[in-house]
């Protein structure tokens, strides 16, 4: 049985729930939903999970008998599944005011499926739930960005180097997954994964017709992590149209195993890029599907950069999860200036983060983070910028800007 780790959203949650009379936990299956309720409510008497097959058909056919309560919070595990009950919960809470009614989680984005026509806005806070970051697994909270923001980075951080990095990346970040320490086991548990999501989760969300495209399509997409998609040349080599490419892609969003980041925006320099980046969101998942071994990817810089990069990634959304004052997005132009993530807080104040997999930096390396500062910022609002790397100290390059072991995210 795999440590039971306490996760960072619980907290928030708990705190939500003294407020709001509906909170729903979403993120992809076996990331820890049941897990997080546990750890955020003492008595679990009014669990249900629809993915039993009882409570199921209850739900299905009376949804108002089965979500009767009233008393202390019902969680509702894999809510999706019955889409039904929402407009339910929506009247009952819309009687009793009381806050903690329902804890609800889901392994798909309620917000983005079709089956699900009310939003239950101004009565829900929606919370995403990520597999396991590397702080939480230590056992430490969340403070890069407080740090980034003070330009409080460690001096040295020793015995992270690339080999540790990709080590783990290749583990992820799912708990059963992370307790598996043979790599070919873990592999095998990452492929039943998704295969699992293929052919049962699916059909709770989506009516697709061509398995054998979308089994394809994992692998595919996971080649594009970090990178600016091509559809076209998906669409070569899958043999379907945009359309049918587009509402797949947004199917294995809306389930978290995949990401965008937006392009930052604010600015009138006309040649700004407006694309989105894509991401795997586990590079245990991402591994395991491309069948990449660890001993290959050090030594290629374009996996291990590839790798690396959804890496940090998936660290730093975990952490922007955590303070809604903070927003994540990236920045390219098309000169091809490029800045990894750029992370805006709430004043205006902008942290440049850019990826390297190597262990050493060059002020060259800054090149787009210094024209950046120089071009674009405005209002006087501070930049930092920052390139994370996998040497082991901190080195000042110029005013506010500082190469900074990778290990920085999450000590």
């Amino acid at each position: 049985m795999h440590n039971e780790y306490k996760r960072w959203q619980a907290d928030g949650v708990r705190n939500i729930l003294n407020t709001r009379r509906v909170v729903v936990v979403s993120g992809a299956r076996q990331t820890g939903k049941t897990t997080l309720s546990r750890q955020v409510i003492d008595n679990l008497e009014e669990y249900r999970s629809l993915d039993d097959s009882f409570m199921l058909d209850y739900a299905l056919s009376d949804p108002k008998g089965f979500i009767f309560n009233n008393t202390g919070t019902m969680v509702i595990d894999e809510i999706q599944k019955a889409p039904k009950l929402i407009p339910e919960i929506k009247l009952v809470v819309d009687k009793d005011k009381r806050p903690g009614q329902f804890l609800l989680t889901g392994s798909a984005n309620i917000l983005t499926l079709p089956t699900i026509s009310d939003s239950l806005a101004g009565r829900v806070k929606y919370i995403r739930l990520r597999p396991l970051t590397v702080g939480e697994i230590m056992g430490k909270k969340p403070s890069f960005f407080s740090r980034a923001y003070e330009k409080d980075f460690p001096a040295i951080i020793s015995g992270y180097n690339k080999e540790y990095i990709i080590n783990l990346a290749f583990r992820g970040g799912y708990p059963e997954a992370v307790a598996i320490d043979n790599i070919q086991q873990r592999r095998v548990w990452h492929n039943d994964f998704i295969n699992t999501i293929l052919m049962r989760d699916l059909k709770d969300i989506a009516n697709i017709r061509r398995q054998n495209d979308l089994q394809s399509l994992v692998g595919i997409l996971a080649s594009w992590s970090s990178k600016f998609m091509e559809l076209s040349q998906i669409t070569s080599a899958l043999s379907i149209n945009k359309v049918t490419l587009d509402s797949y892609i947004n199917t294995l969003v809306s389930m978290y195993m995949y990401e965008k980041v937006l392009p930052w925006l604010k600015t009138d320099y006309e040649r700004v890029g407006r694309r989105s980046k894509f991401y795997a969101t586990d590079t245990g998942i991402m591994a395991s599907s491309l069948g990449w071994n660890p001993k290959e990817v050090i030594m290629n810089n374009d996996r291990s950069g590839k790798l690396i990069e959804t890496f940090v990634f998936q660290e730093l959304a975990a952490q922007v999860d955590m303070d809604y004052k903070y927003r994540l997005f990236q920045y390219r132009d098309r000169l091809d200036r490029e800045i990894d993530f750029l992370i805006e807080r709430d004043d205006g104040a902008l942290l440049g983060i850019e990826v390297k997999a190597g262990h050493s930096v060059s002020k060259d390396d800054f090149k787009s983070q210094f024209w950046f500062q120089e071009n674009i910022v405005k209002n006087n609002n501070p930049y930092i910028g920052i390139i994370v790397y996998s040497g082991d100290r901190t080195v000042p390059f110029a005013e506010n800007m500082f190469a900074v072991p990778t290990a920085a995210l999450w000590l």
